[in-house]
């Protein structure tokens, strides 16, 4: 039997017993994840009544506990502390706004600069094969914070979307965020970047 054939017959197994659970009244079971707590904790208004981003953006000597990468004129780029994948990375406006409508273009320019070039880095240092770029715009839409716009900017390898994540519903991202924090700001030395409009 081949790893084909051992997959397979795995995935029989699963779905199986998820069918026979279908039935069951014991079907549901609780996942523990109370880490989760903090990051919904955090979409809420801080104690001073402003968002995390904004708390960010005003709280610039602790740039490396709040993994604040790089700081532009009119934007920011961090680490996203709860990942979908590792090197996962939001770049926000200083300004609180909700929409591209309410962005001028030098800081949407300054935005996708930062996109260009935090794409180089990840690229380079951590090996990231390719990348989804995007903005939830609107709760409907999957914005965790609506009244703050960001750009999501996803590293992606091929297979990462392996056995854990289609069967077990689980993601494996194996370096601690402090270490990949290190890394790129070593790598950003290192390239120049990022190379910002005036």
């Amino acid at each position: 039997m081949d790893c084909g054939d051992c997959l397979l017959a795995l995935s029989m197994l699963y779905f199986g017993a998820m069918s026979e659970e279908h039935q069951s009244t014991e079907r549901n079971r609780n996942i523990w994840a109370p880490w989760r707590m903090e990051y919904i904790n955090g979409l809420n208004e801080t104690e001073d009544g402003i968002c995390f981003l904004c708390h960010y953006h005003q709280d610039a000597k602790n740039d490396s506990e709040n993994l604040v990468l790089w700081r532009g004129r009119r934007s920011f780029a961090m680490l996203n502390r709860f990942p979908y994948t590792g090197g996962h990375t939001l770049i926000a406006p200083f300004e609180h706004v909700p929409d591209l409508d309410a962005l001028d273009g030098q800081t949407m320019l300054e935005m996708m600069e930062m996109v260009r070039d935090l794409r180089k880095v990840i690229s380079e240092t951590i090996h990231a094969e390719g990348f989804n770029v995007g903005m939830n715009i609107g709760r409907c839409a999957g914005a965790g914070l609506p009244g703050h716009l960001h750009i999501h900017l996803v590293p992606r390898w091929s297979g990462d979307t392996n056995f854990m994540a289609v069967l077990g519903d689980v993601r494996v991202i194996p370096q601690t965020l402090q270490d990949l924090y290190t890394q790129f700001r070593s790598g950003s030395e290192r390239l120049g970047l990022p190379k910002l409009s005036s």
